[in-house]
């Protein structure tokens, strides 16, 4: 029985272990901690961020943000449209409205003149986002700044989903770290891991405080509790801040194994007609969180869903590439600036097994299989043409 390909598999080095035995040998079992402090101050080295909250998840981490900002009922929020539902819920959650910004086809990020457009015309009619979520996707910066320079014009707070882009660069930076606040996220497919997790990070050092506070129940300094404004239970355990300070020791590692993973995969792939890997923009580079293609079915022979039901049948899991927000049914009466490019990309995407544990073997695997789907398809018209 064929052993089962998954898309991103959590990966532990040699330190995770040791620290979470010392949370136990100290019995610091909560969402509290030395290594919720360490992993905060090693995250900011590894970043550039110059302050950073750990929270329980990348959605918690961007609700508070939109808290922070100051997101209220009736709001508008600008946001990417090519990426996964949790970076415009607490959108939702705030009582606010999102506005969605198709991708470009260089980074397959939000497009910086359509945002630039969508501001001009909300400034005619007095009506301007209250902010601007900008997503950095499958491991790849946006064109952060063209996108910085056009909220600035207006004055409005850019916040950064950089879930997928830890260890990515952007003209030598950490994506994340340009805007009002950025968000990573450590879920157990995420380039590392907590198991679940997130960080907030700011220049801002008072917007850092707040957060801490907005996350640990908003309690009041006082010997009682004592609450005064709503608050969240969304600081990260001190065992899972052990995992993410092993974790950080090998972030560099996996992204050159993920890389290795894209370089392999184009190798073989890139000469088979019809397909195109999603670029990488030559502002910074990409840490391939997820290998990305498109496959154009008339060169090809067969459609992107084809392929991923090819691969499934040999115990492959591969996942076409996020549903454009626009597009959601919870999304339905959004309105959407552009949306062509993002939709083409969810009809001819496919992510492929990504994971910086894969083998060369279980690479290998994997493009045998999509190399036999063109070949079968090819063989079949060419008997019936």
């Amino acid at each position: 029985m064929l052993k089962p390909i998954l898309i991103s598999t959590p990966h532990m080095g040699d330190r995770e272990l040791e620290f979470v035995q010392e949370a136990f040998a100290t019995n610091w079992i909560a969402p509290i901690g030395p290594h919720v402090d360490a992993f905060e101050q090693e995250f900011c080295q590894v970043t550039g961020a110059g302050y950073a909250a750990a929270v329980s998840s990348g959605t918690a981490a961007i609700h508070l943000a939109l808290r922070l900002i100051g997101v209220e009922t009736g709001d508008e929020v600008f946001c990417s449209t090519l990426t996964f539902t949790a970076t415009a819920n607490p959108i939702i959650y705030q009582g606010a409205r999102p506005v969605f910004i198709d991708s470009d086809r260089t980074s397959w990020n939000m497009n910086p003149n359509l945002l630039q457009e969508a501001l001009e015309q909300r400034a005619r009619i007095g009506k301007l986002p209250k902010a601007v979520v900008l997503v950095h996707l499958y491991g790849q910066s946006a064109d952060i700044e063209p996108i910085l320079q056009a909220c600035n014009q207006y004055e409005i707070p850019l916040i950064e989903d950089a879930a997928e882009s830890l260890g990515a660069t952007y003209k030598g930076s950490s994506p994340g770290t340009f805007g009002s606040i950025g968000i990573y996220s450590f879920n157990g497919n995420k380039i590392i891991t907590t198991s679940g997790g997130g960080m907030l990070v700011s220049q801002d050092q008072e917007l850092v405080s707040k957060a801490r506070f907005l996350a640990t129940q908003a309690r009041d300094p006082a010997p009682h509790y004592q609450h005064s404004e709503l608050g969240y239970n969304y600081r990260l355990s001190n065992v899972l801040a052990g995992i993410g300070r092993g974790q950080l020791r090998v972030l560099y590692e996996r992204v050159a194994a993920r890389r290795r993973n894209f370089e392999i995969y184009s190798a073989a792939l890139n000469n088979l007609p019809g397909i195109e890997f999603m670029p990488e923009a030559d502002y910074g580079i990409a840490t391939r969180w997820l290998t990305c293609l498109t496959i154009n079915p008339a060169a090809f022979g067969a459609d992107r869903e084809t392929v991923r039901l090819a691969l499934m049948e040999q115990q492959i899991e591969s996942r076409p590439v996020w549903k454009p927000l626009h597009l959601q049914p919870i999304f339905a009466e959004c309105e959407c600036f552009g949306g062509a490019v993002a939709e083409n990309l969810f009809a001819s995407g496919l992510c492929l097994p990504s994971g910086s544990n894969l083998s060369t073997e279980e690479l290998e695997r994997v493009i045998n299989s999509i190399q036999s789907v063109h070949e079968y398809t090819k063989k079949y018209l060419t008997i019936y043409s």
